[in-house]
Parts: C-alpha cells; sequence; structure tokens
C-alpha cells in the first residue's frame, strides 16, 4: 500500500515535471503568433487580418489551460509560461496599438500600468513564499472585455462608415473592461494578504504557490 502511494505520488511529480506537453505547445504557438500580429500591424498596415489574429489568441486563452486540465497535464512550466504569456500578449497588443495610432495613449497607459502592477505583485508575493491566490471572476472579466476592446480599436481605425459603429463597441467594452480590471486589482488586496499570512504560516502546499490573477 505505501508503494502504491509513493509510486502515485512519484508519477505526479514527474508529470508536474514535463516540459513537451500539448497545452505548453499551444502556449508557445501564441507566443510565436505575437511578432506576426506586430509585423501585420506595423508593417503592411493590415488591420483587418491583424484584428483577427489578436482576437484569436485573446478568445484561445483559457484554451491551454482548459486541455492541461481535460489531459492531466497541469506542469510547473505550463504554470509559470501561460500567464507569463498572457502578459506578454496583453503588453505587446497596448503597446503596437497605440503606435499604430488605433488607441488613445492614456487609454493605453492605464491598461499596461494595471498589468504592470498585477505582475509585480504576483512576483513579490511568490519570492515571499504566498500561497496560491485564487483568480477573481471579475478580473477575468475584465481580461477577457479588454481582449475583445482592442482587436475592435484595430479595425475600427479609419474613416470609414462602417468603422464608426466598431469604434462605439470597442468603446463600451473597452471602458467596461478596463474598469472591471482595476476594481480586481484593488479586490486582490486581501487575498494577498491572507495568502502571504498561510505562506508564512507553512499551510500552503509546495506546489500551490501564488498564481498569476487575470
Amino acid at each position: 500500500m505505501g508503494s502504491t502511494s509513493a509510486g502515485t505520488e512519484h508519477s505526479e511529480a514527474s508529470d508536474e515535471n514535463r516540459v513537451l506537453t500539448i497545452p505548453n505547445l499551444i502556449t508557445a504557438v501564441r507566443l510565436a503568433a505575437l511578432p506576426v500580429f506586430g509585423w501585420l500591424v506595423l508593417g503592411p498596415s493590415d488591420q483587418g487580418p491583424a484584428a483577427i489574429v489578436l482576437a484569436v489568441l485573446g478568445a484561445t486563452d483559457w484554451v491551454d489551460g482548459f486541455v492541461a486540465r481535460r489531459l492531466h497535464q497541469v506542469s510547473t512550466v505550463g504554470k509559470v509560461l501561460d500567464p507569463l504569456a498572457d502578459r506578454l500578449l496583453v503588453g505587446t497588443a497596448v503597446v503596437v496599438i497605440i503606435v499604430h495610432g488605433a488607441v488613445p495613449v492614456w487609454f493605453g497607459v492605464l491598461t499596461l500600468t494595471r498589468e504592470a502592477l498585477v505582475g509585480l505583485a504576483v512576483l513579490v508575493l511568490a519570492g515571499l513564499g504566498a500561497a496560491r491566490i485564487d483568480v477573481l471572476w471579475v478580473g477575468k472579466a475584465g481580461t477577457f472585455a479588454l481582449m475583445f476592446a482592442y482587436p475592435a480599436f484595430l479595425l475600427g481605425h479609419g474613416s470609414a462608415s462602417w468603422q464608426g459603429g466598431i469604434r462605439t463597441f470597442a468603446w463600451v467594452a473597452g471602458v467596461t473592461g478596463l474598469t472591471l480590471a482595476w476594481v480586481a486589482a484593488a479586490a486582490y488586496l486581501r487575498p494577498a494578504r491572507a495568502a502571504l499570512a498561510a505562506g508564512r504560516a507553512g499551510r500552503a502546499p509546495g506546489d500551490e504557490r501564488t498564481g498569476a490573477p487575470a
């Protein structure tokens, strides 16, 4: 009985240490698509294809995590790579679209500032040994809305009559998403303190370190 339990724990530990998994491959493909998006916007200025690429990348934000849980391929590398890909996606999209002139600088800066603060907080809490923080639905909703808003800002950038409605949608989704994102950032203060206290008290398992909230 003891040997069976030990074998199971060893198997789970081996799975956690895997690098070549389907979810990690999906995340790698998402990262590889970022230069393509940047080139489409800043090179030939193909706003339509660029907006489609960005929308697909944003819509598939949940795919790697879903596949990891479905196929039991959750890995330590994936826990780091997935949130890193999300941050790089948002950061790259915002900077490129600001440079292109499709979104006001102040709106982009507020988006980037929120992402930077959350990312920094995750690193600090992880360094202090905090327990994992569960993702808040309001944060996921904010990120989801922003990942629809920025492709819409890009697609609606122009003087054609059909672009007016897209710009309106972009502003509604963008303001809603940005508001929810900042509300989530403030809402993480209390669970962050609790996670830090739990981690210091040694109640958090070794594989449940600080996650990357949305």
